[in-house]
């Protein structure tokens, strides 16, 4: 692992983009755990989508994003279309799961 400042070469910043990859799939898999249980815990396809819960995690990530010195307004772009993703991913469990009972 090199720090930013010690990539002399592209290759060098590929190789840790690279690997910088792998860590960010390996997390939103986890993540995308989490969201397949809370669909299995969720009852109605509209509970899936919760704006005020999303505005809290938005906010939530805006201000982490600040704080690691990331552009907040690129960071809510991501979450937000990584919660819209999650929600239609809900909303399809749950659907199904109630078509079948």
């Amino acid at each position: 692992m090199k720090t930013p400042k010690e990539c002399q070469t592209k290759d060098d910043v590929r190789t840790e983009i690279d690997r910088v990859d792998q860590q960010l799939i390996a997390l939103f898999a986890e993540r995308h755990a989490y969201v397949t249980r809370m669909a299995a815990i969720k009852t109605d396809p509209h509970e899936a989508f919760d704006p005020a819960r999303i505005e809290t995690v938005i906010e939530k990530v805006r201000q982490r994003a600040l704080e690691k010195n990331l552009d907040e307004d690129q960071a809510e772009l991501i979450w937000r279309t990584l919660i819209d993703w999650n929600v239609n991913f809900e909303k399809g469990v749950i659907a199904a799961r109630r078509s079948q009972e």
